[in-house]
């Protein structure tokens, strides 16, 4: 695995676990909040995963769902101190999209559709430094800076020779003409892609503009798969306040079908490389 304790996929991990046993016992989250003296959405954050979760939670959620097995406690309990944990994204102090991160640090599969600019996995430090300057308006350099180190560090899953990121990247045309930073940058950039797109658990492909509408026009997205069957798919849709996981499993379902119109839509690996080629040479100095 990526990483031997990743805490944003524990405490998810968790959280489905107590869903299923509230579920189990037939109570609804706003029975287990009238018993326990708390609030329904501290319930409904705990089962989602985006609530750190104590073991005197677990405890409490145990002893009203009537868990007598002490090894399945035990389990959870140990969960929850794991989901307690740093991940390595800590270190870089406080990420706003850290439950993001955490997931895609796990995750087996990505598949990312971006009708604006190239994906944060295949950006070089030079685009990700003037892109991030352009989008976070009156940030201090400093958080700019820390942003791009945290994105670099993010990139060691495609290179890792023990567990690769399996990438599969659809990018509309529009995200190689914007001119991030300038056009030596450019050029670097769709070189990079290029090179990356040759790697075997990498995949790009090109929707120009003239297919016109198509499935994409809604907006940037991504869904993430796990290597444990236990873990659900989830779709990630970046916001500018807060973000959007969808975990339901229609959601994910229409999503995947959006994709696979998006596949079929676009430009094949080899077509969409040689037009990326032809459009690097265009910055070229």
């Amino acid at each position: 695995m990526a990483s031997n304790v990743n805490p944003t996929v524990r405490r998810r991990r968790l959280g489905q676990e107590l869903r299923r046993l509230r579920e189990q016992k037939g109570m609804t989250a706003e029975e287990v909040a009238d018993r326990l003296l708390v609030s329904q959405s501290k319930i409904s954050r705990l089962e989602n995963g985006r609530r750190s979760i104590s073991q005197r939670d677990v405890r409490d959620l145990c002893g009203v769902y009537e868990v007598e097995d002490l090894r399945v406690v035990d389990s959870l309990m140990q969960m929850a101190k794991d989901s307690r944990q740093q991940g390595w994204w800590h270190a870089f102090g406080d990420v706003p999209y850290s439950v993001y991160i955490g997931l895609e640090t796990d995750a087996a599969s990505l598949r990312v559709y971006d009708p604006q600019v190239v994906p944060g996995l295949l950006q070089t430090e030079a685009y990700a430094a003037a892109l991030i300057d352009g989008a976070l308006v009156e940030a201090p350099t400093a958080d700019v800076e820390k942003r791009v180190k945290v994105r670099m560090r993010r990139q060691e899953r495609i290179s890792s020779p023990d567990y690769p990121l399996r990438l599969w990247t659809v990018l509309d045309e529009a995200a190689l003409r914007r001119v991030i930073g300038n056009d030596q940058i450019m050029h670097e950039q769709l070189q990079h892609l290029i090179k990356m797109s040759e790697l075997p658990h990498v995949t790009v492909q090109v929707i120009p503009f003239s297919m016109g509408a198509h499935p994409g026009v809604s907006g940037q997205y991504a869904i993430l798969e796990f290597p444990d069957t236990a873990d659900s798919s989830v779709v990630y849709i970046e916001g500018v306040t807060s973000d959007l996981y969808l975990e339901k499993a229609q959601d994910v379902q229409q999503y995947s079908v959006m994709y696979e119109h998006l596949r079929a839509q676009a430009w094949g690996a080899d077509r969409s490389r040689k037009f990326i080629a032809e459009v690097a040479d265009g910055y070229a100095p």
